[in-house]
């Protein structure tokens, strides 16, 4: 395996929450990926981090949505700088919350993927979950079927019609695409809707699904 430079970009300042444990959870993210023998930092200057992340072949975004949503010039250069980053040939991994970020940044949903729609989106209680994979869909599946986490589902996000869909859940008789991953030109994305808070990352399951994102996102093109 090709060792990979790796930036998580984890929340704090405006992108922080009462209710998700930013700095946790990235550690657990940071011991994970560099298990795998890439070369991972942690920023939490979100902006100033994303304004330049060419040296990285692989961004991770685990931030909250800022309230009041942040002025819409900064998130237009900001998505200039991740587009581009994706025209390189760079990767993208967005976990749990991210889905509800960026709200003035016009291509985010797209970028990403799907989003969180207020109003509509929302989590039963966090609890013991399986999540459905499927291995003939993508390599991020691997060989497995099914996974087992303490963790939040999101519901009823909004999916764009370009991603496969990785993983998903069963809620109120409605399956719900959690985890998927799209191309854009030669950069790769995967969406991985679990990580709440630690706990997830205790997962076996969970923890063999994101290493083979991160392998996926960062192979040679």
């Amino acid at each position: 395996m090709i060792m990979a430079e790796v930036m998580i970009i984890s929340g704090a300042g405006p992108y922080v929450d009462p209710w998700h444990p930013f700095a946790a959870t990235s550690a657990r993210l940071a011991e994970l990926i560099g298990s795998a023998g890439h070369r991972v930092e942690v920023s939490e200057t979100v902006e100033e981090t994303l304004r330049s992340p060419s040296a990285h072949a692989l961004l991770v975004i685990n931030i909250g949505n800022p309230d009041p949503p942040r002025p819409v010039p900064i998130m237009i250069e900001l998505q200039q700088a991740l587009l581009a980053h994706l025209a390189g040939g760079g990767g993208l991994l967005g976990v749990h919350v991210s889905a509800t970020s960026f709200t003035t940044m016009p291509r985010w949903p797209e970028i990403l993927g799907g989003h969180w729609v207020r109003g509509t989106t929302m989590h039963p209680p966090l609890d013991l979950a399986r999540i459905d994979l499927h291995p003939t869909a993508h390599p991020v599946a691997g060989d497995d079927s099914d996974l087992e986490v303490l963790d939040e589902r999101y519901c009823y996000l909004e999916v764009g019609q370009d991603v496969t869909v990785v993983g998903d859940h069963r809620h109120d008789g409605v399956v719900h695409p959690l985890i998927w991953a799209r191309r854009q030109g030669p950069g790769r994305v995967v969406y991985d809707g679990l990580g709440h808070d630690e706990r997830s990352y205790d997962s076996p399951g969970h923890r063999a699904l994101l290493l083979r994102a991160v392998s996926w996102l960062t192979e040679p093109r």
